[in-house]
């Protein structure tokens, strides 16, 4: 299947209207949230290596301090990305502009 909507006859479900496309749709913006929290525990794992380097052992608050923080931000910036991709590729968009 491919990332563009085709072109539908007149009352029918378009975009994530279509439940087909939507599947297809969510599938993918799955796929990208996957591959950010792979992103994301190893920006995590990075920072505590890096700060466990700079400054000895750290502490549990320490750590889970930076697992919130660098993996929350990771994941955030991945979840609006994935959106604004799930928002283009599904057509809404687009629909905005259209005025019935």
């Amino acid at each position: 299947m491919t990332d563009r909507l085709p072109d539908h006859p007149a009352g029918t479900p378009t975009g994530l209207d279509d439940p087909h496309y939507a599947a297809f749709a969510w599938a993918r913006f799955r796929a990208i949230m996957a591959w950010m929290v792979l992103a994301a525990a190893i920006c995590v794992a990075g920072v505590i290596a890096g700060m466990a380097h700079l400054q000895g052992p750290l502490h549990l608050v320490t750590m889970l301090a930076v697992m919130g923080g660098v993996g929350g931000s990771v994941m955030m910036a991945g979840l609006l990305m994935g959106l604004v991709f799930l928002s283009s590729g599904s057509g809404h968009d687009e629909d905005v502009t259209r005025i019935e």
